[in-house]
């Protein structure tokens, strides 16, 4: 059983979503998914290093034919946003005329979706969504719509299960708040 409070660094944390939510949140998210792609073939781009763990589990709930590629961007440091995006790894494939389905662990500023939705749209895709495991409504700063949400949170500094404080507590199988 997961302890019900951990400590990453300097700070310490409680269970804020148990893993149980979490995979019952993407069982619906996927079945959107599902429905709204069945007669395409997606091309998800999973946003590293945080979503690897959606992604992954996203991937068990699909039953689409589609393909899945990784990009790093990244606009955080600490337990903040910098509001600097920087794209570290790039996308290699073709995707004018595909159906692109951005899958993010959270959504907060929106600043690294949003600059990666720009460079995304000058590539003439079919379409383009957003599906995001978190989504702090009252932190986005762009107009975005996130078609695909998991599950919605308060302004709370969240970590496990892909998220992490200064590289720790992306392992946790459940989601942990900072006391």
């Amino acid at each position: 059983m997961a302890p019900n409070r951990i400590s990453l660094h300097d700070k310490s944390f409680e269970i804020n979503i148990p893993e149980k939510e979490i995979l019952a949140a993407i069982r619906q998210v996927a079945a959107g998914i599902n429905a709204d792609y069945k007669d395409k073939k997606p091309l998800f781009l999973a946003i590293l290093n945080g979503a690897f763990m959606f992604a992954s589990d996203l991937m068990k709930e699909t039953n689409l034919d589609c393909e899945i590629s990784f990009l790093r961007v990244s606009s955080y440091q600490d337990m903040h946003s910098t509001g600097q995006v920087s794209e570290v790894i790039g996308l290699k494939e073709d995707i004018k005329g595909r159906h692109i389905v951005i899958l993010e662990d959270i959504v907060d500023t929106g600043q690294t979706v949003y600059a990666l939705l720009q460079n995304l749209i000058a590539r003439e895709p079919a379409s383009i969504e957003i599906a995001a495991l978190l989504l702090k409504p009252d932190c986005v700063q762009h107009p975005l719509q996130v078609k695909y949400i998991g599950l919605t949170i308060p302004n709370d500094f969240v970590v496990g299960y892909g998220l992490d404080y200064n590289g720790l507590g992306r392992n946790l199988r459940n989601i942990y708040k900072v006391l």
